[in-house]
Parts: structure tokens; C-alpha cells; sequence
């Protein structure tokens, strides 16, 4: 299969005519050669269907990049598709999803324009039921990095007022390996800028962490769990408004 590959200012396809057999393996986890020398959020998600960044496209219905405007302040960033997003290309619109936006909607964020996307753009499964089933298996962190120029785009494209973390994987990924979900939920924390960002314009941007909605679908006691994340989350909606 021959590898597409983003493009270079000049409209050229950087790494075109090489197969994923002839890249080495530390370009096979790295997505940046995929990116787009150009454009818009169009421009990227476009791209990004074709990205083999890292060797998760290969088992993956396809890639599931960010949904929303360019202009919303309030970004969520999750940690990756699950079942119903790989099959539906869209990030959160399986339960957790349905979840995610019951709470907005609670803490009064509904109204904001929001864009949603997760941290690696392939849903990553193990298979059971003889190939019936797929349970989500989370990403590496070799496949968090490799993913992470999708990103950077995002964010450099977006410039949200605020993000919310959704999670270990969304934390690890925007924050680095000293924020912890366990210690810090209910907390926010500068964000780092994105590499070709100036630094005064993402000091204006803050990261809120906060579990997942699949732990709040997941705990013994949801009623508990669901509060603490409303009450996270109002900590993003008193910022914002």
C-alpha cells in the first residue's frame, strides 16, 4: 500500500511514493508528515483521513479528527474514539458522549461554541465474542506522541479561552506526566504552547482537568462520580462566563 502523506508549502506530498514497509520504524509513529502545509480546520481534517502516523489506522474504521468551529472558546479534549465514534467518524457520540453533553448542558456550558476532539485520532480495540466485540484498549504512549501534531493543529488553529482534559490520556498528552487526574481534577493550569505559537497568545488559555465521562459510566457509585464532574466542569463554565 503506498503511503499518502501531508503536504509541504509548495503543495507537494511530503513522503509521497514510499511505502509503510520502506519508512522506518520511528517514521512510522510520527503523524507530522501527514499535516498539511496549509489551511483551515477543513484543510486538516481532510488530511488527516489518510494519516498512517502511527500503525493504528491499519485495524481502525478510519480517523476520527475534532468537531466544531474554528471559533469556539471552550475545547474538550478526551483521550481516544471509542466503538460508535470509530464506526460514526465523529468524536463523542457514543455514551460517554451522550454523557459529556448532558453535563455541559447542567453547568450551562451547552451554549458555547465548544469544539471536541481527542487526543489520538484511531480507535485502538482488542477483539472478543470471536471478533464481535471491541473493547477499547488505551493508546501507548509511543502513539500518544506520534499523534500529538494533529493536535498542536488543533489547538494552534482553535486558540480556546479553555480546555478541558477528559482524562489520564488528555492530561498526559497536553500537559505532560506530572499532572495527575487523581490530584489535580478541579484544578486548571496554563497551557503550553503549541509549537509555531506565540507564547501571549496561549497564555490566555487554560487546561481544566477532570476524569472522563466512560470513569463516571464506569464507577460503583455514578451518582457520586457525576457530581464531581459537574463540579469540575463549573469550574470551566464560571471561567468562561
Amino acid at each position: 500500500m503506498t503511503s499518502t502523506s501531508g503536504s509541504d508549502g509548495n503543495g507537494e506530498l511530503r513522503g509521497a511514493g514510499r511505502s509503510d514497509a520502506e519508512r522506518s520504524d520511528a517514521e512510522r509513529y510520527d503523524a507530522e508528515p501527514f499535516l498539511p502545509g496549509r489551511g483551515g480546520l477543513p484543510a486538516h481534517r481532510r488530511a488527516a483521513a489518510d494519516c498512517h502516523g502511527c500503525p493504528l489506522y491499519e485495524e481502525a474504521t478510519g480517523t476520527v479528527f475534532g468537531s466544531g468551529t474554528s471559533a469556539a472558546r471552550l475545547m474538550l479534549v478526551g483521550e481516544e474514539p471509542g466503538d460508535q465514534e470509530d464506526r460514526q467518524g465523529e468524536p463523542f457520540v457514543g455514551p460517554a458522549g451522550h454523557l459529556l453533553r448532558r453535563a455541559l448542558r447542567e453547568v450551562g456550558l451547552d451554549e458555547e461554541p465548544a469544539y471536541l476532539t481527542n487526543a489520538v485520532k484511531h480507535f485502538k480495540f482488542t477483539r472478543f465474542e470471536h471478533g464481535r466485540r471491541r473493547i477499547h484498549k488505551p493508546p501507548s504512549l509511543r502513539e500518544m506522541t506520534a499523534c500529538r501534531p494533529w493536535l498542536d493543529a488543533e489547538l494552534r488553529l482553535v486558540r480556546p479561552e479553555m480546555v478541558v482534559a477528559l482524562g489520564a490520556i488528555a492530561v498526559r498528552s497536553l500537559l505532560g506526566p506530572t499532572f495527575r487526574v487523581t490530584k489535580d481534577r478541579g484544578s486548571t493550569v496554563p497551557l503550553p504552547p503549541p509549537p509555531g505559537t506565540e507564547r501571549k497568545d496561549a497564555e490566555q488559555a487554560r487546561v481544566l482537568i477532570t476524569l472522563h465521562p466512560s470513569a463516571v459510566l464506569r464507577s460503583d457509585d455514578r451518582e457520586a462520580a457525576y457530581a464531581g464532574f459537574l463540579a469540575d466542569l463549573r469550574v470551566a463554565a464560571d471561567a468562561l462566563h
